[in-house]
């Protein structure tokens, strides 16, 4: 995994290109149409997709057809499990937080009752 691919994935119109591509091979047209942007932009996009390796081109008659690699994303997807722990361990620290801040608004609450 190396920073380019999170540059390229950080575009938004190249994730929603990546998110088009889960479904499988799509042609040029096809992903232009959906995204609604120009013949020009799509391709810039592929193209650093491609220079990046999250997508690969084959040509089809008169279409060209991209899809995604799988070895990139199993690369992004390892890299991202290293941090997964730590979110899970912060977001368990931020749970106890809020139910101690709950456990102490009830317990004024009540005070203020008496």
């Amino acid at each position: 995994m190396n920073s380019e691919t999170l540059a390229a994935l950080g575009e938004p119109n190249r994730l929603r290109i990546v998110e088009l591509l889960r479904a499988g091979p799509r042609p040029v047209n096809d992903i232009r149409g959906r995204l609604g942007l120009r013949q020009s932009q799509v391709s810039q996009h592929l193209k650093v997709l491609k220079d990046v390796g999250l997508v690969e081109m084959e040509p089809r008659a008169q279409q060209r057809f991209y899809r995604l690699r799988a070895q990139p994303l199993k690369q992004l997807h390892k890299w991202l499990d290293r941090y997964r722990h730590i979110w899970e361990e912060r977001f368990e620290q931020l749970d106890e937080i809020i139910e101690e801040l709950k456990r102490k608004e009830k317990s004024d609450a009540a005070g203020k009752d008496r």
